[in-house]
């Protein structure tokens, strides 16, 4: 039997919003995706395909991705409560149907994703784990990247950014490593500047790492 998976960072902060609070209650429980293996596109009939948001954080992004593809359903993962309490508000604000939430690590959602079910995924600022005792902790490791080839359709994107040096160059060496994706950029902008439709969101705009945000995308083979 595989060890549990250990989710690291904090879970909760500061109490939540009596609103957050209550949608937590409400409408999380309609949100949350199945804990069994599932089609995602099931939970949403008619959808064109499903996106996959790693440590979705706030929720800016997810809900404004989501809002302006109407016919795509929006998987979205967080382990952080007060994080979640605030997405379920973007969510409500909005009135979208089409996202679904996962309350927890984003690798036990992937484990229950069939096959070439994913069409892109996100992976925005994740927690860098600086420290060099640290850096074991980071999402991107060979077998994260093993299995996001599993659930992603050929052809499909995965995103990635970070303001921390370091970080960038961890993700290129791992991703350059695979041989089931491929570094798209072809000039300095594709990594200097966000994509066309990337949403800002107030995290990113702290500016808390070592250098400027770095956009890193990569192709599924």
């Amino acid at each position: 039997m595989a060890p549990p998976l250990r989710t690291y960072g904090r879970i909760k902060s500061r109490s939540l919003k009596p609103r957050q609070a209550r949608l937590m209650d409400e409408l999380l429980p309609k949100l949350s995706l199945p804990a069994t293996p599932f089609d995602p596109l099931e939970l949403m009939p008619g959808a064109s395909a499903a996106w996959l948001e790693a440590g979705f954080g706030a929720g800016e992004h997810l809900a404004a991705q989501a809002a302006a593809h109407p016919d795509t359903l929006f998987l979205g993962a967080e382990p952080f409560v007060n994080g979640l309490g605030a997405c379920l508000a973007h969510i409500d604000d909005a009135g979208l149907a089409n996202v679904r939430v996962h309350a927890g690590d984003v690798r036990s959602l992937m484990a229950l994703l069939p096959d070439a079910s994913v069409s892109r995924c996100y992976i925005l600022f994740p927690d860098p784990w600086p420290k060099v005792r640290h850096k074991k902790r980071r999402l991107i490791q060979p077998d994260f990247i093993a299995e996001a080839a599993r659930l992603m359709m050929p052809g499909s994107r995965l995103r990635f950014a970070t303001d921390w040096a370091d970080y960038a160059d961890w993700t290129l060496e791992r991703f350059g490593a695979s041989t089931d994706f491929r570094w798209t950029a072809e000039r300095a902008d594709d990594w200097r500047a966000p994509w066309p439709d990337h949403v800002t969101t107030r995290y990113e705009a702290k500016r808390l790492g070592d250098c400027d945000p770095v956009w890193l995308e990569f192709e599924r083979a």
